[in-house]
């Protein structure tokens, strides 16, 4: 069954050139030319991926992520003109997946389409559940819960946290991770790391005595439990 993609970008030529080429590798493709439609669109189609322009009009990039992430955990790529690297890192705070500047090979897009569908496809010989302390990390349902409360986690911050969890008090480099929790096809730097750690600590610091998130300065981070 093939695999469809909403593409939510402004620029006519641009999205006309995006279905061609994703049609072509056997995608189905649907197009919103602004943020609301976006919404509306991803409710009634439920695509398998989201390639998300930031500069949007009705609602912005940002907007369309925040409405996605609040209902589902569609992998969801950014397209921006910016390569300001807070614009980047505001996307993956805000829960997507990967990012690509503008201008962009379609090569390098498809290739990020394929990694991010990878990732987001887990078999199901390897989804486990770790429990600790007032602490529970499940990838079958993917789910975090915290203290007893389930809370909305990403699922890049969640296999992250399980990956870190799964084998307690060793030190991971950030290349490691990029590596091991993104795949060694993964276009970005180590700072995505460093963006995942913060969001993570938001959710679970100081919940227990027992284990923590720790950052190993110099060298990069560990689950730690006593």
């Amino acid at each position: 069954m093939a695999r469809n993609v909403l593409v939510v970008e402004d620029d006519r030529n641009i999205s006309d050139l995006i279905r061609m080429y994703l049609e072509k590798e056997g995608f189905e493709v649907s197009i919103a030319y602004d943020g609301g439609r976006a919404v509306e669109e991803f409710e009634r189609r439920q695509p398998d991926l989201v390639l998300l322009d930031i500069m949007l009009p009705v609602l912005d990039g940002w907007g369309v992520c925040q409405r996605i992430r609040q209902k589902a955990k569609t992998p969801i790529i950014m397209l921006t003109a910016k390569s300001d690297v807070d614009d980047r890192i505001t996307g993956l705070e805000m829960g997507a997946d990967d990012y690509l500047v503008k201008p962009f090979e379609m090569k390098e897009l498809m290739a990020r389409i394929n990694a991010v569908l990878r990732r987001s496809e887990i078999p199901d010989d390897t989804r486990k559940k770790l429990s600790f302390d007032k602490l529970i990390i499940n990838l079958d349902s993917y789910e975090l819960t915290v203290d007893g409360k389930q809370i909305d986690t990403p699922p890049k911050e969640l296999e992250l946290l399980y990956h870190l969890a799964s084998t307690p008090n060793r030190v991971y480099t950030r290349n490691q991770l990029l590596d091991e929790v993104w795949g060694f096809d993964y276009f970005g730097d180590s700072r995505t790391v460093d963006v995942h750690i913060k969001r993570l600590r938001e959710k679970v610091e100081n919940v227990s005595d027992q284990w923590a998130l720790k950052t190993v300065w110099g060298v990069g981070y560990k689950f730690e439990v006593k």
